[in-house]
């Protein structure tokens, strides 16, 4: 006994005694990481592949503007040989060869049209960059509020369960002083398990929302993983032409388009340069046997039977079809901002009703219904009316409040810019 004491004594000093310049401590458990929406942001624009593709399409639209700028090489062609002279036969022999140099000039009009189609190809790129960032912001955006409701969604369901088991307790007790009925005492059972359910439904949910989130940062958030934040305050003075009219000044999407209709234009007027065909210069060195000689001249290709017509009309088929896309694209973008800044106001004009009295009568009415029911003024139902009402009401406002945050994300995609 007094051995098993003294080793006691000896285990707790040595607990306290300094090791590597502190106390041995014990191992202490991993803690969650968590994100802020600025962390994630952050973390997408690092991480997600859709913005390196969309950066590896500037980087080619720079290496065609490359080529856009380039000459057309030379050609050197050489040819040798042994030769004699035969008639009349002197026996002299040489090597015979020729040399021939030839460049190519392109016409001016149709270079200059290649590199300027080359030019709103590296600005298209270059907004679509930010059109791509744009949309993946505002993706990661509306995953985060997703994702901060359904927290709210488990909290509430957890809060549920306390109360109802609260309730069922109550009733145990009024059942065993003779003052409920055992039927009671199973309804408020029953009511256990259902808010239960829902936090399993709960949290299901939010494992969901969070693998929504971390796929958009490439999984650089983790497995195990919380957010902190809280959704977005109302804007007021929102206007959706006025809105409207800066997205079709300012949006990525429509300098993408624009640059794309001026890329096909480029094109047109390339094509239509292209029948004027390219002249060669041509230079030549001959050595035979008994005779050499030095010239010169030209090569010109002949467009007489086909004048690049097939060539033209792709091109001009292109470009329809690019400025049909943009005035598509701009229809769409005041769609979009009208839909969400309707959402918006509808959003705000929801949350307003909340908090200015909806919030507060729920609790009241449950506080009520419960000391009713305390006191045996007020049935089982009563009570768990009350319960799923506040609860419900509860739910509603952080949907509200998700929904608005959604829709400010959602048109501030729509705008491509911040409110």
């Amino acid at each position: 006994m007094i051995a098993r004491l003294v080793m006691s004594v000896v285990c707790m000093s040595l607990a306290t005694v300094p090791f590597a310049g502190g106390t041995v401590a014990r191992a202490e458990t991993p803690r969650t990481a968590a994100y802020s929406l600025p962390d994630i942001l952050g973390l997408a624009v690092q991480h997600n592949p859709t913005l390196a593709g969309a950066e590896g399409l500037i980087k080619q639209s720079h290496g065609q503007q490359i080529a856009a700028g380039a000459y057309p090489n030379p050609s050197i062609t050489g040819i040798a040989g042994r030769g004699a002279i035969r008639d009349p036969s002197t026996g002299t022999h040489v090597t015979e060869r020729t040399f021939t140099v030839e460049q190519p000039l392109e016409w001016t009009g149709k270079r200059q049209a290649r590199q300027e189609a080359a030019d709103a190809g590296v600005a298209g790129a270059n907004a679509a960059l930010e059109e791509t960032r744009l949309t993946v912001l505002a993706d990661v955006k509306v995953a985060f509020y997703h994702l901060l409701f359904a927290q709210r969604d488990v909290e509430l369901a957890a809060q549920n369960v306390t109360s109802v088991e609260e309730v069922l307790r109550t009733v145990h007790a009024r059942v065993a002083a003779g003052e409920a009925t055992s039927f009671d005492s199973m309804k408020a059972s029953v009511e256990v398990q259902k808010a239960k359910k829902e936090v399993a439904r709960a949290n299901n949910t939010l494992l969901v929302a969070k693998a929504r989130l971390n796929t958009l940062t490439a999984g650089s958030l983790g497995k195990d993983f919380s957010i902190q934040g809280d959704f977005q305050a109302p804007k007021l003075g929102i206007s959706a032409d006025v809105l409207a009219g800066q997205a079709l000044e300012q949006h990525p999407a429509v300098r993408r388009l624009s640059k794309l209709a001026e890329q096909a234009e480029h094109t047109v007027r390339f094509e239509r340069e292209a029948r004027v065909p390219n002249i060669s210069v041509v230079g030549s060195y001959h050595r035979e046997a008994g005779d050499e000689s030095l010239t010169a001249g030209l090569s010109v290709p002949l467009p007489l039977w086909y004048r690049r017509q097939g060539e033209i009309q792709s091109a001009l088929g292109a470009q329809l079809r690019a400025d049909a896309e943009r005035r598509r694209a701009q229809n769409e973008l005041e769609q979009a901002i009208t839909q969400h800044a309707q959402e918006v106001r509808t959003a705000q004009d929801q949350l307003q009703v909340f908090e200015t009295g909806l919030l507060k009568q729920a609790e009241q009415t449950l506080t009520v219904a419960r000391t009713s029911f305390r006191h045996g003024a007020a049935s089982l139902l009563d009570v768990l009316d009350a319960q799923r009402v506040y609860r419900q009401t509860q739910l509603e406002y952080a949907q509200v409040r998700a929904d608005l945050s959604i829709a400010l994300a959602r048109l501030e995609r729509a705008l491509g810019a911040s409110l």
